[in-house]
């Protein structure tokens, strides 16, 4: 098994919750539970990464019109103590009382009575303030722990940082990849000032404007091949290494075949240089400018 231990990112203790340290790598559920593979394998899937620890998992409400929360609830069953629970609300769900029934019917499909995390998973027209108050609420009735957001870029999370609550956001989950940097200017620098870890998902370069065939680049092949590892190792190890000197990053790949989840977690084992980082900066280089955010 994957020692997981000396890659975790550290969640801050809120007014209501102590610490929480979470693996680097956890388990995205996009496109789960819309029949594109068997049930069972996804599920299996899902239960190998636990086993591998890599215990949060991440759905939403909109994966498969909660078909995905389906999935992940048949996961858990008999075993929700080992997962760190993370879903999301469609923003036309976040008002203040659309939100806790949202919220109900998410934990219904799940199969359980509370989430560790629950996002807002894109700004939308529902005031800000109304949603915090729903979030609030629903912490203070045991349905979920933290909450945070997701696709915020930095108007928006300055404005909820100014916002009665916004100080509590757990996490802001964005895409962010080899080829998708465009965080590193501003957003990802503001939210390491905000202590707010960062939630990656599309690790693996499924989407995004900059999106290339990082799979087949020929500096990712070429220090992938020399390192003894696969190129999707590679772009996980880059997407959690240590930025200005914290590790914040949490990526979230979805895996159903048992070999690409074991590929996962074994990413965690994978230690950049200074010379690696260094060839995939020249690469593959971040944006000078800021860019809009990517959101698929």
């Amino acid at each position: 098994m994957v020692d997981v231990s000396s890659l975790q990112v550290v969640l801050p203790a809120t007014a209501h919750e102590s610490s929480q340290a979470l693996p680097a790598i956890g388990q995205g559920t996009w496109y789960m539970g819309e029949g594109l593979a068997p049930r069972r394998d996804e599920v299996r899937a899902l239960q190998h990464g636990l086993e591998l620890g890599l215990t949060l998992i991440d759905t939403a409400e909109m994966y498969a019109d909660g078909g995905a929360e389906e999935v992940v609830g048949e996961a858990l069953a008999g075993r929700r103590d080992q997962a760190f629970l993370v879903s999301k609300v469609y923003p036309w769900n976040a008002g203040r009382e659309s939100a806790i029934a949202a919220c109900e019917r998410s934990l219904e499909r799940l199969g359980t009575d509370h989430l560790d995390l629950y996002l807002l998973h894109w700004p939308g027209n529902v005031p800000l303030e109304e949603t915090l108050e729903a979030f609030e609420r629903l912490r203070e009735q045991g349905k979920i722990r933290r909450y945070g957001v997701s696709n915020f870029d930095i108007d928006e999370l300055e404005a909820l940082a100014a916002l009665p609550g916004g100080d509590a956001c757990a996490v802001n989950q964005v895409l962010y990849h080899l080829g998708s940097r465009g965080i590193e200017h501003s957003l990802r620098p503001l939210m390491q000032r905000l202590g707010m870890p960062l939630m990656a998902y599309c690790p693996l370069a499924q989407a995004g404007k900059l999106r290339q065939d990082l799979f087949g680049h020929p500096v990712v092949c070429e220090l992938a091949n020399g390192l003894g590892i696969t190129p999707a190792q590679l772009m996980l190890a880059w997407a959690i290494r240590p930025y200005n000197g914290h590790r914040d990053a949490i990526a979230i790949p979805k895996a159903v075949r048992l070999e690409h989840v074991e590929q996962n977690a074994g990413a965690l084992e994978v230690e950049l240089d200074d010379d690696v980082l260094a060839r995939l900066d020249e690469a593959l280089p971040a944006p000078s400018k800021k860019v809009p955010l990517d959101i698929v």
